[in-house]
């Protein structure tokens, strides 16, 4: 039977998905298939680990699965390993048939607006970051606004209010780790104000997530009724979708109820666009102009604007791509461009034996389902290519290793991640949390030693 090596660059849901998909279906198609996922973090699952919230355990379980398809046949792992400066895609070529791009979606969506760029200005994904531990964002995080403002309506800008507005002590039991959980102590919000462009029925939220932030007895979530007024035009187009549905009852539900005197107090305003933040050396506001629905769908500006007295920012309207060195990308759309996975030049030919999957393919929507569909498309084109795909010169399974010996990187296993864990668990156990996460990079190289 015919080996055909693969590299997947990025090991989060996306690249073990296409890693699983590859090895499983190979011998349908007279192949056997050999995987390498190669990730910059020193450990897999990518924005499962780095992007949802901490105590968001019940999400984070999916990481049984995938520590599943990592263990299986043919399929290695390859952590503190990154693609454009410790490995080119030419040489990537030497050793693999194929190359599948998986890299995700990790940067803030920017937002031209006036004063955005100001000290107390942050984008919503390195936050995110922060209080998950990641190992290349600072260990610390101004946290002295007690007004502050989160742009956004999906999940994230939710995950951001309720990191801001939830107690430390409430998420005590979480994998937060320590540095974060230090930083929060000190946290001196009292009021978070989410902005939405659009009104209620436009909502990105799940169900779940929104109900979530109702759930600290040290919050109250008010909901302001100016702009949560619903057209019949908007609640049409809500249609047959339960969870559309549920998430404008809810918002409805919560419209102008009495705060209960919580110390801390989470405020959605909707149809309220961000149009600039104001200040001179540090965030002093934000300024937002009402905006109503339009008969195409778009919405228009009222020209009726309001300053809000925050001290700061937070953007959370979306991830954002970005480019990777040799590989095509659309920057407009802020995707590899391409055809069913197969990644195509900008003469929309298909780049022979380059594919990409997950987010950095389609945009950062859809959750865990649809990621698992794509990568089966990409799989599927790349196993339909099998007899047009370029044939490398070293592609012995030990011509990587030696690659990256040579070059002196100090990359990762499938064991060594396995050894951080039951560490990190351990950790945990200890001070009665689910996991304690090691944040240094050398430590986490090293099985949760810093030396």
């Amino acid at each position: 039977m015919r080996t055909v090596r693969v590299a997947i660059v990025g090991a989060g849901p996306a690249g073990i998905y296409a890693a699983a998909g590859l090895a499983a279906a190979g011998p349908e198609h007279g192949v056997r298939v050999l995987v390498d996922l190669f990730d910059r973090l020193p450990t897999p699952y990518g924005l499962v680990r780095y992007g949802t919230a901490p105590d968001h355990q019940r999400i984070k379980e999916v990481v049984v699965a995938l520590r599943a398809a990592l263990a299986g046949p043919g399929i290695r792992f390859f952590g503190n390993v990154e693609y454009g400066s410790d490995l080119k895609l030419a040489e990537l070529r030497q050793c693999y048939h194929a190359i599948v791009v998986a890299t995700g979606a990790a940067a803030d969506r920017p937002l031209p607006i006036p004063g955005i760029d100001l000290p107390g200005s942050y984008g919503g994904a390195d936050f995110v970051a922060w209080y998950n531990g990641h190992p290349d964002v600072p260990r610390d995080w101004p946290l002295t606004a007690r007004s502050v403002a989160v742009l956004g309506a999906g999940n994230v800008a939710l995950d951001v209010a309720r990191m801001l507005a939830k107690p430390v002590a409430e998420q005590a039991a979480t994998e937060i780790p320590d540095n974060v959980a230090r930083g929060l102590a000190g946290n001196a919000v009292r009021d978070v104000h989410l902005f939405a462009r659009r009104g209620p029925a436009d909502a990105k939220f799940t169900p779940l997530e929104l109900r979530e932030l109702a759930e600290s007895p040290s919050v109250d979530v008010i909901v302001d009724p100016v702009g949560a007024e619903v057209t019949a035009e908007e609640e049409a187009s809500i249609g047959r979708s339960r969870q559309r549905r549920t998430v404008l009852r809810t918002l409805l539900d919560w419209v102008g109820r009495e705060p209960t005197g919580a110390p801390r107090r989470i405020h959605l305003h909707f149809r309220s666009a961000p149009v600039a933040v104001l200040g001179g050396g540090w965030v002093e506001g934000l300024r937002t102009e009402r905006t109503e629905p339009g008969p195409d769908g778009m919405i228009n500006f009222t020209g009726d604007h309001r300053d809000w007295p925050v001290q700061a920012v937070y953007r959370a309207i979306g991830y954002r791509s970005t480019a990777l060195p040799d590989v095509p990308f659309d920057d407009a759309g802020g995707v590899v461009p391409g055809t069913a996975g197969r990644v195509v030049d900008l003469d929309q030919l298909a780049v022979p034996g380059l594919y990409a999957t997950g987010w950095v393919r389609r945009g950062p929507v859809g959750l865990i389902g649809h990621t698992k569909s794509d990568a089966a498309e990409t799989v599927g084109a790349l196993l339909a290519d099998l007899e047009v795909l370029p044939e490398p010169d070293a592609p012995a399974p030990e011509a990587i290793i030696e690659l990256l010996r040579v070059k002196k990187i100090d990359f990762t296993t499938l064991a060594e991640w396995d050894r951080l864990d039951a560490h990190e668990i351990a950790l945990g156990q200890a001070s009665g949390r689910q996991r304690t996460k090691v944040v240094s990079r050398i430590a986490m190289i090293n099985g949760g030693r810093d030396t």
